[in-house]
């Protein structure tokens, strides 16, 4: 199963339909990565909305708050978990994987992520992502931890940390796709090369997620619209 989407739902100047940006975004993608949560919290009332105008079959996955992963950097994280799942209950019934993105200069330390990872899963059982970006993040060890834990190490690109990092690991019962743009992180857009590569690639995983976050030139959409196109071919 393929979700298409991208970080966010900023849809290119001049387009057009009726309805929000999200109503007209859920039209035509499966799936959205909320990545404001990582600066702020929602109200209740607008995840409900949120919820309320795209499809049943919609799914949003929602990105931890750097409370957790950049400011307490996994440390004592109980209280901070619990206000973001709290937060998203509104939403539980769409709500995909929970996207947690590690700081770049944060190291891998075995006592400190067990108990962050065996803390999140006491409280939560749905699918989970980590997307570290540490050396010290893909080694064995981290490996075995992150499967025991059932969480998916995102596929990233551009890779960062290791060259591994453009691979699945951990739990790959999901596997969790966070295209940045490259060569310029955000920026650039991705070819139609690529593309095809990636359909290709991707084709033998049973639970999939694709996301685009090359978003400041507005470029994750039309990527996400172009590799939805060639998966979609590819099944005929």
């Amino acid at each position: 199963m393929y979700r298409i989407g991208t970080a966010g739902w900023s849809l290119p100047k001049g387009s057009v339909g009726e309805g929000s940006r999200l109503v007209r975004y859920s039209r035509v993608l499966s799936c959205l990565e909320i990545n404001s949560t990582f600066y702020r919290p929602h109200r209740a009332s607008t995840w409900a909305r949120w919820a309320a105008e795209t499809p049943a079959d919609f799914r949003f996955s929602i990105k931890a708050p750097k409370t957790i992963t950049h400011e307490a950097k996994l440390r004592g994280a109980e209280s901070l978990l619990r206000a973001f799942l709290e937060q998203i209950q509104p939403v539980a019934e769409k709500a995909g994987p929970l996207l947690f993105q590690l700081p770049p200069s944060l190291e891998f330390d075995l006592a400190v992520a067990g108990e962050f990872l065996g803390g999140l899963r006491a409280l939560y059982q749905g699918e989970v992502a980590l997307e570290p970006r540490h050396a010290s993040w893909f080694t064995p060890a981290v490996e075995a931890l992150l499967t025991a834990q059932k969480v998916a190490r995102v596929v990233a690109d551009p890779a960062k940390g290791a060259p591994v990092a453009a691979e699945p690991g951990g739990d790959t019962g999901l596997v969790y796709c966070r295209l940045h743009g490259s060569p310029r992180v955000y920026y650039s857009s991705y070819g139609e090369e690529f593309l095809v590569g990636l359909a290709s690639r991707v084709s033998g995983y049973a639970n999939c997620w694709i996301v685009f976050d090359n978003t400041a030139l507005s470029h994750a959409f039309a990527n996400a619209l172009r590799l939805r196109e060639i998966v979609g071919a590819a099944a005929y």
